[in-house]
């Protein structure tokens, strides 16, 4: 049986995406997790849920320490519980704290991960998602950051467990490397995060600035806004929606790309959608390569009704 440790980044509540991180821990064997705080009794009770044997969190409250804190906590679990693998979700910030922790463990790490058998061979995807490897860490410990929406939820039944046990570290920071000085929260949103949505619709340079007719559509089919980065860049969407290879890499059941290209560094972030469904008026752009379900034409109108459509099917 392989122990396996789940970093969380919150000690309130569980995300689909931290759901998906302990249903493929609990495939493998006995499951610990770290939480950044003291953990909420709502939480306790969904981690008993997964069969979770050990909550470990930090003996004092980290404050305002960009990841330093979270590593250095994350270290003292994964030696006290002896685990074989280490997973985390595939944010920027879970990445970091991800390459830290390699050096730390002397692990191997791999991100990207959107599979991991009992053996622990991590199914990954590579060159701008051209390409599906398998890959195995030579180290005793490997620590995989796992892409969202990679885990089916469906079958998952609650265990009948008793609550696991909170065990507290004292944690180390001499010298963090950074410090939050200030924050500034984003407009409130019905819609779920970008990197965690199972339907995303994409707007690029064909929207010409008017993303409303694909937020109507995400509104409809309960999923998130995605932008190009030649839409974020002409100032249309914030950058926080930008798709590709220098922004999120996502990975839902259906993308909707609207008036966007599909050149390669767009495809890097968005080339693993389980389906694709492209709309855009030139017949040779690149992305309809790669799309399940094509359609020419003007996303003006070809958006709208389907927004029709879907609206007449639920009512």
């Amino acid at each position: 049986m392989t122990t396996a440790l789940v970093v969380l980044d919150t000690a309130e509540g569980l995300r689909r995406s931290d759901r998906e991180l302990l249903v493929l821990a609990g495939g493998l064997g006995g499951t610990h997790v770290v939480v950044p705080g003291a953990p909420a009794e709502a939480l306790l009770d969904e981690l008993a849920g997964h069969a979770v044997g050990t909550v470990h969190v930090p003996a004092e409250e980290p404050g305002e320490g960009l990841t330093v804190p979270a590593v250095a906590l994350a270290e003292a679990a994964a030696r006290d519980s002896g685990a074989r693998v280490v997973l985390l979700g595939g944010t920027p910030e879970a990445k970091e704290v991800a390459g830290r922790l390699g050096v730390r463990l002397g692990a191997g790490v791999i991100t990207d991960v959107v599979a991991l058998d009992a053996d622990l061979v991590a199914t990954k995807s590579v060159l701008a998602g051209g390409w599906t490897t398998r890959c195995r860490a030579r180290s005793a410990v490997l620590v995989a950051a796992l892409r969202a929406n990679s885990v089916d939820l469906s079958g998952h039944v609650p265990a009948a467990a008793g609550r696991p046990r909170v065990r507290a570290h004292a944690v180390a920071d001499p010298a963090p490397a950074a410090r939050v000085v200030g924050r500034r929260a984003l407009p409130a949103s019905d819609r779920p995060p970008l990197a965690e949505a199972r339907v995303v619709v994409a707007g690029g340079r064909g929207t010409g600035g008017d993303f409303g007719p694909l937020e109507e559509l995400a509104d409809v089919l309960g999923g998130a806004v995605g932008a190009s980065r030649a839409a974020v860049d002409a100032g249309w969407i914030g950058h926080e929606a930008q798709i590709g290879q220098t922004g999120r890499t996502v990975s839902p059941q259906l993308y909707v790309s609207c008036g966007i290209s599909g050149a390669i560094q767009q495809r890097a972030g968005m080339q693993t959608a389980r389906v694709i469904v492209a709309v855009n008026k030139d017949e040779q752009a690149p992305v309809f390569e790669i799309a399940d379900l094509g359609i020419v034409g003007d996303l003006r109108k070809v958006l709208p009704q389907a927004v029709e459509h879907l609206r007449k099917l639920r009512s």
